[in-house]
């Protein structure tokens, strides 16, 4: 490159030259955080999951009396209370008024209570499968916003190359210029670069810090740490990944959703049975006659289910079809979903190869020559200056490319990979 060009100077350059080059670029400390303390960190503080560990508990609490019977309830009473005459309304023990107490229990049908079992089962196997959703989103955005801090930090890194080649690049045109060759106006061009340069520099610096801002969303303070190690690059096999299609977290809700439908299908068939109540009660009477004690039953006599019980029936059966058909939807949608980001894998793949292998290369050789043609006097400065921007935007391009692609291969791995669908249930 340019930098051959002062291959020839003096040893005094020589040494300005290597202490240019030794300026450091962007410095990771070894006690920062590294990609998978990251996802450790976000499991353990993200407030979603939290709140769905609530759930679950709320859903498991709802399930303890969901079969039981229903709270016996206490009858207070006063029967054969005169209503007439001297003694209307007297209590006295002389008459056939009785005070009664009782308890009455009822007793809803077989099928009805093992249906609100069922029922308060598939909600708890519900709030289950919204945590491990919960926690695949909260590895998938912690994972892309890792990796997108780290794609910004490489490109800033590279910057900070840049700026030290750019000064050797000054220095060089200031030696051709005071060697006689060159003209004044090429002594401009290096420091309008270095601006150019140092916009890059501030563009990335912004998306550096909101970066950080999304990863402190998920890791809080710990976000500011300087990032440690690289991100996985996980492969990507389409054969595995459809397989792993039916098991998408979103799919796996429609399973207890069914559960709690087909349970209360099940109720309101039930809801045709008639429930019973039992009632027993001890009546106290006057001292001229005995106490006694009375025994009720009653039953429920569901005579007109075709206007009240069967439209309730036929009202859940028709949430249960929806649902089937919601979840082909939803199958549908999530395929196609697959489909096209494995496409755009496949493609983001392709560009970081071409760029690595090709663009990049050719972007370099490009610079060398129109350096020596320049150094020959057989070219203009503008030449090579709009040949080293070139190299710039290839390198930089080449880097954010990679950091999509791996942001993707994360947001697939997080959503379809079977080992991660179960590393995920066994998390705290």
């Amino acid at each position: 490159m340019f930098i051959s060009y002062l291959s020839g100077a003096n040893p005094a350059w020589r040494l300005a030259i290597a202490m240019l080059l030794a300026v450091p670029c962007f410095e990771v400390s070894a006690s920062g955080l590294s990609f998978d303390e990251a996802l450790k960190l976000a499991l353990r503080e993200a407030p979603i999951l939290t709140s769905n560990e609530e759930q679950i508990d709320a859903a498991r609490q709802a399930a303890i009396p969901a079969g039981a019977l229903p709270d016996p309830q206490l009858a207070l009473g006063v029967d054969n209370l005169p209503v007439q005459g001297a003694d209307s309304f007297s209590l006295s023990r002389d008459f056939m008024t009785m005070q009664r107490v009782g308890v009455m229990q009822a007793f809803p049908n077989l099928g009805k209570l093992d249906a609100r079992t069922a029922a308060a089962e598939g909600r708890v196997a519900l709030a289950e499968a919204q945590t491990r959703l919960a926690k695949l989103q909260v590895l998938q955005e912690t994972a892309a916003a890792w990796i997108e801090r780290e794609a910004v930090e490489r490109q800033l890194a590279r910057i900070s190359e840049l700026e030290a080649e750019n000064r050797l690049f000054e220095r060089a045109v200031q030696a051709r210029f005071a060697g006689g060759a060159g003209m004044a106006g090429e002594l401009v061009a290096p420091r309008q670069e270095a601006a150019l340069i140092a916009e890059r520099r501030d563009e990335l610096d912004s998306r550096r810090s909101q970066a950080i801002a999304r990863l402190k969303r998920w890791v809080g303070d710990a976000a500011s740490q300087p990032l440690t190690g690289e991100s996985p690059d996980w492969p990507i096999n389409p054969d595995a990944l459809s397989h792993g299609l039916h098991r998408h977290p979103e799919l796996d809700l429609f399973d207890p959703k069914t559960r709690v439908l087909n349970a209360e299908v099940k109720e309101a068939e039930a809801e045709k049975i008639p429930d019973w109540t039992l009632q027993l009660a001890y009546q106290r009477r006057g001292s001229a006659y005995s106490d006694m004690v009375s025994l009720q039953v009653s039953v429920d006599l569901p005579l007109f289910s075709g206007s009240r019980q069967q439209p309730k029936l036929e009202a859940k059966l028709h949430e249960r079809n929806a649902l089937q058909a919601e979840r082909e939807a939803a199958l549908q949608e999530h395929t196609e979903m697959l489909e096209s980001a494995l496409a755009e894998h496949r493609r983001l793949a392709n560009a970081v190869k071409r760029a690595r292998e090709v663009l990049i290369p050719l972007a370099e050789e490009k610079v060398e020559l129109t350096l020596a043609a320049w150094r020959g006097n057989k070219g203009e400065l503008s030449t090579l200056i709009a040949a080293r921007r070139e190299r710039i935007d290839e390198e930089l391009k080449a880097i954010a490319l990679e950091g999509e692609r791996r942001q993707l291969a994360a947001r697939l791995h997080y959503t379809y990979s079977q080992q991660t669908l179960q590393d995920s249930e066994q998390q705290p």
